[in-house]
């Protein structure tokens, strides 16, 4: 029974035929990330500048949107905090976009303690893993989260400077690569 609701086979195959049928332009944005990754990654400080002022940018218009979210609501308790979440939301958001530095500082600092944290925390989940699954790769990865969050930490305040776009630099070559491959896996399907 062929259905139409998009989640059937005829759904997917259709789905699959726009696709290819634009496997070009899926490869162009994949070259185009992958090209922005190289430039990151040749330039961290600037990518890493640049990440934050995002971030500043998404945090201001988040903040905004709480505050004004803050009228909607009936309660004065209610009110005063949806009010002072997104005041501290604009905040921080203005704290980025004037010293993406002092910002790129605290971000890398919880960034290596968040590595650290996880990575313990998925040695320890591993250990409670059945026999029989993957536990060994779970330990590895905690291994290898813990030991970046320790080299970020122990390197920290300089380390600000450059992790961030090494990570975003690193991110959009593996965002690029997959796109290409995508698209170049399309165009072959076709």
């Amino acid at each position: 029974m062929a259905t139409t609701n998009g989640l059937g086979s005829q759904g997917l195959g259709q789905g699959l035929r726009a696709l290819r049928a634009n496997w070009g332009w899926i490869v162009a944005f994949g070259v185009i990330a992958l090209i922005a990754g190289l430039i990151a990654l040749g330039s961290v400080v600037m990518a890493t500048e640049s990440a934050v002022v995002i971030v500043g940018v998404m945090m201001l218009l988040t903040g905004i949107v709480e505050i004004i979210a803050a009228f909607s609501v009936r309660s004065w308790g209610q009110f005063f905090l949806w009010l002072l979440l997104g005041a501290l939301y604009v905040a921080a958001g203005i704290i980025c976009l004037q010293n993406p530095f002092i910002a790129a500082t605290l971000l890398t600092l919880m960034l290596g303690i968040a590595l650290i944290v996880g990575g313990i925390l998925r040695v320890f989940l591993a250990t409670q893993m059945r026999q029989g699954t993957p536990w060994g790769w779970v330990v590895f990865s905690g291994i290898i989260s813990f030991l970046l969050g320790l080299m970020i930490v122990s390197h920290w305040p300089a380390s600000s400077f450059y992790v961030l776009g090494i990570f975003l630099g690193v991110d959009l070559v593996f965002i690029g690569t997959g796109w290409i491959s995508m698209g170049l896996s399309l165009r072959k399907a076709s």
